[in-house]
């Protein structure tokens, strides 16, 4: 996987994630706050996640994107499980 590809899937899965807040909100505006921080959340991550991708001198760049993928994936799960929960 190149570093574009990678930063795609990085949008694309946490914005589904946020994508996701929003349509909650609209279901239930009293409780909007909640989802709000799952929102910041998912913002935080992404920052954290392509700064990591740009990391610049990466001896072992494979491994490096497959921990960054991993990470991904373990976050989304963590934001949507937080999602349901609401």
């Amino acid at each position: 996987m190149n570093i574009r590809d990678l930063k795609k899937l990085i949008n694309y899965e946490l914005s589904m994630v946020i994508e996701d807040c929003y349509t909650w909100q609209l279901s239930n505006p009293d409780k909007s706050d909640k989802a709000e921080k799952i929102i910041d959340e998912s913002i935080d991550t992404f920052d954290t996640l392509i700064a990591r991708v740009n990391t610049p001198d990466i001896s072992d760049k494979k491994a490096h994107f497959q921990s960054i993928k991993k990470d991904l994936s373990k976050s989304t799960n963590s934001l949507l499980k937080k999602l349901a929960k609401l």
